[in-house]
């Protein structure tokens, strides 16, 4: 076969079998996928390096089988590897984010002083918006979101601010502000109200970290279906990193509420993969839904609060 091939007239497979882009050289990666085929079959062919890139010959005999075997491998391997989801651009938004993270950490400030509301004369922030389960239970819905901005001190309110400040910020790069924080606010509120649930009536909790696990809990979500392909490791590794997550610092600390950071999390997974999938098929909200989710958020949140103050 060998003395016969070298007797045969070599035809670069690009340029004569059209498996290739026409008269396109091939990069050295393919001409080695190319190769181990055509030695697999049995199918004698020779390498040569041209100006702009790689050539592949077989003698003129072995032009249909060596056309049919090419042919057959491209067909079978054209979506291999997977194609992996792009995600959308990032918005440059950081700075409206960590504005809603310094008027949270303004407010704490605002409910140590003694301040004079209304008919209260000394406003017990934490009385008034606490997570109350008898009193959420009763009527006082407002608690689920007031919970939310309070905390039991500075360590407390750092902790949340340093932790949740990456995951909010990146998601609002990814979302935008508007639908990120209605998200990270829909899942705080899901959590507290799940959380009021299942807990016994005098149980009562403070904190944004059940919004802050829901935060993890969607930006988890969100990148899992960015890598819809089975094959591909990411699929998994952001909500297994996530787990890790409330793993470490959803279970430390005398204080900590476990199941409001659990269900918080578990909320964010189911917003995230809604949000997914909505955004997948109608695309990301534009400027105008943004700015109107975003005005929403803080009507929730201040709205919670009048009712709070004035409600009685």
């Amino acid at each position: 076969m060998e003395r016969e091939a070298e007797q045969s007239e070599w035809l670069s497979i690009p340029a004569e079998l059209g498996v290739w882009r026409e008269n396109s050289p091939l990069s050295e990666r393919r001409v080695r996928l190319w190769a181990l085929v055509l030695e697999a079959r049995g199918i004698p062919f020779r390498t040569e390096k041209s100006e702009d890139g790689w050539l592949i010959l077989v003698p003129d005999d072995f032009l249909i089988a060596a056309r049919d075997e090419l042919r057959l491998f491209e067909k079978e391997n054209h979506a291999w590897p997977p194609h992996i989801s792009l995600t959308p651009p990032l918005k440059e938004n950081a700075l409206s984010t960590l504005s809603v993270l310094i008027l949270l950490a303004t407010f704490h400030n605002i409910t140590r002083l003694d301040i004079a509301i209304a008919n209260h004369a000394s406003v017990s922030w934490q009385a008034l918006g606490s997570g109350n389960a008898a009193r959420i239970l009763s009527g006082e819905w407002w608690r689920l979101v007031t919970a939310l901005t309070l905390h039991t001190d500075a360590a407390h309110l750092l902790g949340n601010l340093a932790i949740g400040g990456i995951f909010t910020i990146w998601l609002c790069r990814q979302l935008g502000s508007g639908l990120a924080w209605s998200l990270i606010l829909l899942s705080g509120i899901l959590g507290n109200l799940t959380n009021v649930y299942l807990n016994q009536p005098q149980h009562s909790s403070i904190g944004a970290s059940t919004a802050v696990f829901g935060a993890v809990g969607v930006l988890a979500a969100v990148n899992m279906l960015h890598h819809p392909h089975a094959l591909q490791g990411r699929r998994i590794l952001p909500v297994a990193a996530a787990l890790s997550l409330l793993a470490i610092l959803g279970t430390e600390g005398k204080n900590t509420d476990l199941g409001a950071h659990l269900f918080g999390f578990i909320s964010g997974i189911a917003l995230g993969f809604i949000t997914g999938l909505s955004t997948a098929r109608f695309g990301q909200p534009q400027k105008f839904l943004n700015a109107f989710l975003a005005v929403t958020s803080a009507a929730v949140v201040l709205g919670a609060w009048w009712l709070a103050l004035f409600a009685r």
